[in-house]
């Protein structure tokens, strides 16, 4: 299998409540794991678990990251999360508006040390 080589995603998760969303939410954008989440109440999920159907009232987390943050994205849900197996599925950004993107990796850090190493230049 062909590995993505996209800058940016976006990360699809399940929760069982908005309040578990929301938590996980705060964490991944309090700690520039990602820009932006969305959460979209009341998603129907119809799914088998432990060979029985299943049917659950979820909520949606859409979170729109870089692509080399997927991994610790990935460790802090599974932290936060109630769910055995949450679902934690990433998606590649294809195309998008530039000035997202470039606010994407600002508010997640990427330009981190280049802005440190420009703040001492600006104070020579």
């Amino acid at each position: 299998m062909a590995k993505s080589v996209a800058k940016h995603i976006v990360i699809f998760v399940t929760a069982s409540s908005y309040e578990e969303a929301h938590k996980i939410s705060e964490a991944l954008v309090g700690q520039k794991k990602a820009a932006c989440v969305n959460i979209v109440p009341k998603v129907n999920s119809i799914f088998t678990w432990k060979d029985k159907l299943e049917e659950s009232e979820e909520c949606l987390l859409i979170i729109k990251t870089r692509a080399k943050l997927f991994r610790d994205v990935v460790t802090l849900v599974k932290w936060l999360h109630s769910y055995e197996v949450p679902e934690i599925i990433a998606l590649p950004v294809i195309e998008g508006n530039p000035d997202y993107l470039e606010w994407i990796d600002k508010e997640t850090g990427k330009n981190e040390k280049r802005d440190k190493n420009q703040r001492r230049a600006d104070r020579s």
